[in-house]
C-alpha cells in the first residue's frame, strides 16, 4: 500500500474543500483510483466502493457479494498540516460483516491487517509481517480508583461532551490524533483504553477495515446502546454510506464498566 512515497510529498499543498471540515487533495484522488483499480483487477467479481468515486457508493445496495471500501487518506486535515497521524485504509465487507482490514501509516511506514478468521499482523517498513499481540491498557479498578486512562476522542466531540464526560469519569485523559483507524490500533496496542466517536459524520469506507481489526483483537465495538456496530442499510445514510449510530470501541470489562457512565454524560449535554 505504500506505492511511490514521493505521493506524500506532491499532494500536500493542492487541497481543496469538498464540504464542513472535509478536504480533499490530489493524494487522495490518486490514490483513491489506484486502490480502486487494483481491487477490481485482483477480484472483478467483487465491487469495490471508495470515497472519492461518489458514483460506486450505489454498489452497496447493489451488489450482493464481497464489497471492498477504500479510504485513500483517513485524516486529511492531519496530512494537510503536515501532523503525522493520517493513513491509507481497505476493508472488506461480506453479508454485512466487516471480515478483513488493512491500514498502513505512510509516516511511520507500518502497516496493520488481518481479520476475525486471519489474525492480526504488522509490518513495519521491508521488514516481513509479525504478529500483532492485542495488549490491554491499565485498566481502573471497578470503582474506578487509580491512575488515570487514555481515551481517544475527536475535537468536535471533546468540545461538546468532554466537559460532561470528565465529569462523570474524571479518571479519563483525552487524546487527540487524526486517523480513525489510528485510533482504533491505539486501543488495540493498549496505548489507549477506549476510543469515543459520537457525531454521527463517520462513513462506512472509515470504519470496515478499522473496525475488522478491532474485532479480531476481541474488542468490543457498539453504540451508546450497547449494541453492536451495523454495516447494514437500516443502519447507514442510504446517499452518503454514513453511519447513524455513535461508535465506541473498547476492551471488554472496560468498556460494560464505563458505558452507564457515558450514558449519563451525553444525556446531560443532549
Amino acid at each position: 500500500m505504500a506505492g511511490d512515497r514521493s505521493i506524500w510529498r506532491q499532494g500536500r499543498s493542492r487541497s481543496t474543500k469538498k464540504g464542513l471540515d472535509d478536504y480533499v487533495t490530489d493524494v487522495d484522488r490518486a490514490l483513491d483510483a489506484q486502490l480502486a483499480g487494483g481491487l477490481t483487477a485482483l477480484f472483478p467479481a467483487d465491487s469495490v466502493i471508495s470515497e472519492e468515486n461518489a458514483a460506486s457508493r450505489q454498489q452497496f445496495s447493489q451488489h450482493a457479494g464481497r464489497l471492498w471500501l477504500v479510504d485513500p487518506l483517513d485524516g486529511t486535515e492531519d496530512f494537510i498540516h503536515g501532523k503525522p497521524h493520517y493513513s491509507v485504509m481497505v476493508g472488506a465487507l461480506e453479508q454485512g460483516r466487516p471480515t478483513a482490514g488493512w491500514v498502513y501509516a505512510p509516516v511511520f511506514d507500518q502497516l496493520y491487517f488481518g481479520g476475525e478468521e486471519l489474525g492480526l499482523f504488522g509490518r513495519a517498513g521491508a521488514a516481513e509481517a509479525a504478529p500483532l499481540v492485542p495488549t490491554k491498557p491499565n485498566l481502573p479498578r471497578p470503582d474506578l480508583t487509580g491512575d488515570r486512562f487514555s481515551v481517544l476522542i475527536g475535537t468536535k466531540d471533546a468540545r461538546r461532551y468532554g466537559e460532561s464526560i470528565l465529569r462523570h469519569i474524571p479518571q479519563a485523559q483525552f487524546g487527540f490524533i487524526g486517523s480513525f483507524g489510528l485510533k482504533v490500533l491505539e486501543v488495540i496496542q493498549g496505548r489507549a483504553a477506549l476510543y469515543i466517536y459520537l457525531n454521527r459524520r463517520v462513513k462506512l469506507w472509515d470504519t470496515v477495515g478499522p473496525l475488522a481489526l478491532a474485532r479480531a483483537a476481541g474488542l468490543v465495538c457498539c453504540d451508546l446502546d450497547g449494541k453492536p456496530i451495523r454495516f447494514d442499510a437500516a443502519a447507514l445514510d442510504p446517499d452518503t454510506l454514513t453511519h447513524q449510530q455513535p461508535i465506541l470501541v473498547g476492551w471488554p470489562p472496560f468498556l460494560n464498566l464505563l458505558l452507564p457512565l457515558l450514558q449519563r454524560a451525553i444525556a446531560d449535554v443532549d
